[in-house]
């Protein structure tokens, strides 16, 4: 018998902001995984994430929390409410690496056993009206995230491509008009999973 133990650090996109708990993607991602391991092995999740965050309320609340660093992999999504709220460019430069790093202890020591996932483009959904400032702060944010990975050999995983065809596909946003409904959430899951799969060696 084994135990699968997952940890999600994020913000409202990790928490699943006006979606159901299990139309959130770490449980749509659990709920998938759990399809491949033997009916007599466990997976729990614990998720670190709340609405608002930036990299530097996830810091706290992780000093807070104080996880152990006994987990088979762990997802970071962090970044979007930095940019809403016009932090310095400069905080995400040094936090996020920071985080990684947190990310990589937790997942015992392994960095293989790490995903990092883009950042949304708010700017496809109703709120967001398809402004260009928004999707070019996001771009920027996701392309130090990404070249930081690169750079690192950190799993990378891009989803941001999804959630811009919010304006064209309303589907993809929840009934708040800002974040992504449980249907953009599964077409997460459906990149991740394998790369999960592959990482769990399932």
């Amino acid at each position: 018998m084994k135990n699968i133990n997952y940890l999600a650090l994020g913000d409202s996109y990790t928490i699943g902001q006006s979606v159901c708990e299990k139309c959130r993607f770490p449980i749509q991602l659990q709920d998938s995984i759990k399809k491949y391991i033997d009916s007599n092995d466990t997976f729990s999740t614990q998720i670190i994430a709340q609405t608002g965050w930036t990299t530097t309320n996830l810091k706290n609340a992780i000093a807070t929390a104080n996880p152990s660093s006994n987990y088979d992999f762990v997802t970071l999504l962090i970044g979007v409410n930095n940019q809403y709220q016009n932090k310095p460019f400069s905080i995400y430069e040094q936090e996020f690496p920071e985080l990684v790093n947190q990310a990589i202890t937790f997942a015992k020591g392994n960095k293989n056993n790490v995903i990092i996932i883009s950042i949304p483009d708010y700017a496809f959904t109703p709120f967001g009206n398809g402004s260009m400032t928004i999707s070019n702060e996001i771009d920027l944010y996701n392309s130090f995230a990404e070249n930081y990975c690169n750079e690192n050999n950190i799993t990378f995983v891009t989803i941001t491509d999804i959630t811009r065809l919010g304006l064209s596909q309303p589907n993809l946003v929840a009934t708040d008009g800002l974040h992504p409904s449980e249907l953009a959430y599964s077409k997460f899951v459906e990149r991740i999973l394998p790369i999960a799969k592959m990482k769990l060696g399932l």
